[in-house]
């Protein structure tokens, strides 16, 4: 006896993603689309929400935890060990957004999407993800408050960067990755600036006190 389709519509999620990727550009991340991926399919577009409930949005979510296990896959431990941190963030960086070459319309599509007000917890959760295994894959040992700057300085130079690279018409996008480099140069300023300002505050009791001393000539 064959077993139901209702059964299985975590089985469908891969094959009805990759078919809605063609309609994408033409009718957007919508409810037509998934209905278009299933009849492509030849399925009951009503298998296309059982798999899907959260509606085109949960499209989204699948494809971008595809698209950072490609960006893993190319950044692999042999190839990030002999790297600084800046380059291996710049390399993770540019894999993640190379991973979004072969459907660049559908990224498009997927960012005004995120962008939309309803969509936003939506758009940082898969931002957050993405971020968060950019830092996990290089082992980076952070804790507390330096692990969600972190996390906050690289979204916002990822985000940039991809935003960019979607109206980048240069030739291999050599413009967007002189972009991303003057951006990760950015942060590295950055870091260095809050290093200084760390020691210079782990200072501050003893030099309070050193005026203290002359002011009072004690």
């Amino acid at each position: 006896m064959n077993k139901p389709d209702t059964d299985i519509p975590d089985e469908l999620r891969g094959p009805l993603l990759q078919a809605a990727l063609p309609h994408v550009p033409f009718d957007g991340w919508t409810d037509r689309t998934m209905t278009r991926a299933a009849e492509d399919l030849g399925i009951d577009p009503g298998l296309a929400h059982l798999a899907f409930p959260g509606g085109p949005g949960d499209m989204i979510e699948l494809l971008a935890q595809n698209q950072d296990q490609k960006m893993v896959a190319a950044c692999t431990e042999g190839t990030l060990a002999p790297l600084k941190i800046r380059e291996k963030i710049t390399l993770l960086v540019r894999s993640r957004i190379e991973a979004e070459q072969e459907i660049r319309e559908a990224t498009r599509r997927a960012v005004t999407f995120l962008a939309l007000p309803i969509n936003s917890a939506l758009g940082l959760k898969i931002l957050y993800h993405t971020v968060d295994l950019m830092w996990k894959t290089i082992h980076d040992p952070s804790t507390d408050f330096n692990f969600y700057t972190k996390r906050m300085t690289l979204s916002a130079v990822y985000s940039a960067t991809l935003l960019y690279w979607l109206n980048d018409e240069s030739t291999e996008y050599a413009e967007t990755w002189a972009f991303l480099d003057r951006r990760i140069e950015n942060v590295m300023q950055f870091e260095k600036t809050k290093a200084q300002m760390r020691k210079l505050t782990a200072k501050m009791p003893d030099l309070w006190r050193m005026a203290g001393k002359m002011k009072y000539g004690a």
